[in-house]
């Protein structure tokens, strides 16, 4: 077997289409089309089902990815050992979140580690669900979830608690608004099925289920915008409605709605050098924030 075969179906396992495939190896799309065609016939196997949104590994694909993404581990630290720089960090770290994490709660921090590690290449995949985001894209990822399977590794950072909060002028216009006890009164902004990881759905089927004023959004960045600009009530995480001041909070956070904020760390790639210092980097300033997060008492 052509030991570059290898270095193809890893591009195309993480590019997820021809287009971005050429673009990780630097040829065009239909060289790496050639390519697949002459390799999957050589060897009388199919490594990728092929539809219109792109490709799929198969099983045999998959056994062939896992093998490649070994090797190129492995190179990369053969690499480093010769140059004498093992302990280094030095070379590319991809981190992924949710939008709405990169904004409020990573940014600053990422600023400060570049600074710190100016020759880590930092890469930033983001997605409104970070489920979307297959483990093998990123060697670090930021996710929501209280039952993390037992084979990922990873830290807890805090646990995230949400509360409803409205724009000061949507307050003004319903001054005498009962969220306690008709919340279905209020005009809301909602996930809609495409986002419904949130923690917060049972207090939505539970509280809303009969709302009739609603507006509904596929990304908490677009719920986020509309409850500023007043359109209606929403539910947000604390540490996103907290920091925004066109927002005021206006229930204790919601009992039984948290879910825990966890670092995971690539299976593959977390013996890396530069994985556990921007690992350690991560976890270290991200739970100083906490009581940002995990923000607790009356109003």
């Amino acid at each position: 077997m052509d030991w570059d075969y290898l270095r193809y179906i890893r591009a195309l396992a993480i590019g997820g289409t021809l287009a971005k495939a050429g673009e990780l190896l630097g040829v065009h799309q239909t060289t790496v089309l050639r390519r697949l065609d002459q390799m999957e016939e050589s060897l009388g196997v199919q490594f990728f089902e092929r539809n219109q949104t792109g490709l799929q590994l198969t099983p045999v694909g998959e056994m062939a990815f896992r093998e490649a993404e070994r090797l190129a581990t492995d190179m990369e630290n053969l690499e480093r050992k010769l140059v004498g720089e093992d302990s280094a960090p030095v070379g590319k770290v991809r981190v992924a979140a949710e939008d709405i994490m990169v904004n409020e709660l990573l940014s600053p921090i990422l600023a400060e580690m570049v600074r710190s590690y100016p020759e880590i290449e930092l890469e930033v995949l983001t997605d409104n669900d970070v489920a979307n985001l297959s483990h093998r894209e990123a060697d670090l990822t930021l996710r929501p979830e209280n039952k993390p399977q037992a084979t990922l590794e990873g830290e807890r950072i805090a646990a995230i608690e949400s509360a409803v909060y409205g724009a000061a002028s949507y307050c003004r216009r319903h001054r005498n608004m009962d969220i306690e006890n008709e919340p279905e009164a209020c005009t809301w902004i909602l996930p809609d099925e495409s986002f419904s990881h949130l923690a917060t759905g049972r207090w939505y089927r539970k509280q809303l289920k009969n709302a009739t004023s609603v507006i509904r959004c596929n990304s908490l960045q677009s719920m986020h915008a509309l409850a500023r600009a007043g359109a209606g009530l929403v539910v947000l995480p604390c540490y996103l409605g907290e920091a925004t001041k066109e927002l005021r909070r206006l229930t204790d956070p919601l009992e039984g709605e948290s879910v825990d904020l966890w670092l995971h760390v690539n299976q593959d790639t977390q013996q890396m050098a530069r994985v556990r210092i921007v690992m350690e980097f991560l976890v270290d300033r991200l739970q100083t924030l906490e009581p940002v997060i995990e923000i607790s008492g009356a109003l």
